[in-house]
């Protein structure tokens, strides 16, 4: 029997093989940048996401994902931090802003955005670990993702690999 493939799944594959990034890769790219920004400067969200409006990146985002994960992230850090830090191996003060900001993005859309495949939000956190962390971020982002998607989403977890 042939399995049909989400949509967004095939958009992702299809951006993934012609190298092309796309609207939401874009947003979290973005999204990353204003949370970095936020860790290391302050300020208010919505001064950086004004500032991040005026780039020539926004242009080429999701403008309303963007706009999700920038405020639905920084509103719901205490919450988002009580999910991330059970799957740590220490205290959550203690990563980098750029792994700590991956982290809360992630664990937002794993929340909110039920439409995006986990495994499809582990790839996405991983490449920005790649692109923008330190050396082996990327394998400690993936691990505590891995833990974290098991814990909430939970039935999408234990469906058989095909």
């Amino acid at each position: 029997m042939t399995q049909k493939i989400p949509a967004a799944q095939t958009k992702i594959r299809s951006e993934q093989k012609s190298g092309r990034k796309g609207r939401r890769r874009r947003s979290r790219e973005l999204a990353l940048q204003g949370l970095y920004q936020w860790f290391i400067a302050g300020g208010t969200i919505q001064t950086i996401t004004e500032q991040l409006y005026e780039t020539k990146e926004f242009l080429k985002t999701d403008q309303e994902y963007f706009s999700d994960l920038m405020q639905g992230t920084l509103t719901n850090l205490i919450e988002l931090e009580k999910h991330i830090q059970p799957c740590l191996d220490r205290p959550f003060k203690e990563l980098s802003p750029i792994e700590t900001s991956i982290l809360l993005l992630s664990t937002h859309e794993f929340i909110n955005h039920m439409e995006t495949p986990y495994k499809a939000i582990i790839n996405e956190a991983v490449e920005l670990a790649k692109t923008y962390g330190g050396t082996d971020g990327h394998k400690y982002v993936n691990g505590v993702l891995d833990k974290l998607a098991t814990q909430l989403r939970t039935d999408e977890a234990e469906l058989p690999v095909q």
